[in-house]
């Protein structure tokens, strides 16, 4: 079965950090893309940071790039989000998801194209 596990979030003062991890089972990890989304205004979801296992290839929102690092251990099929500075708007439910993508393939951010949801986790940032 296909499971992805996501855990680290938390409740943080403004300008805080957490690291969010992301654990694979169930599909070959090396060829999808790993992201990570949350709910937005007017949107179901947006992407905040993807990551291909294949090539490494990322993308950041705007919203957080410079303050949020994506990466990828293959050997543990895990992706990780460092979130530093963290800010009261950051605050969101945080779902990873996989595509399948194969390498040298731009980077998927559209979360409908996405073949597999974990569940969430709370990342609380307090003002």
């Amino acid at each position: 079965d296909v499971q992805l596990q996501a855990s680290g979030g938390g409740l943080v003062q403004t300008g805080g950090s957490l690291r969010l991890s992301c654990v694979a089972s169930g599909f070959a990890f090396d060829d999808y893309t790993i992201g990570w989304f949350r709910p937005a205004p007017g949107k179901e979801r947006e992407g905040v940071s993807c990551i291909s296992s294949s090539d490494g290839n990322t993308y950041y929102a705007r919203s957080v790039k410079g303050r949020f690092t994506i990466s990828s251990d293959n050997a543990k099929n895990t992706v990780y989000l460092q979130m530093n500075s963290l800010k009261p708007e950051d605050t969101a439910v945080y779902y990873c998801a996989a595509v399948n993508s194969p390498e040298g393939t731009i980077v998927v951010v559209n979360p409908y194209e996405y073949d597999y949801w974990g569940q969430g986790t709370q990342v609380t940032v307090s003002s």
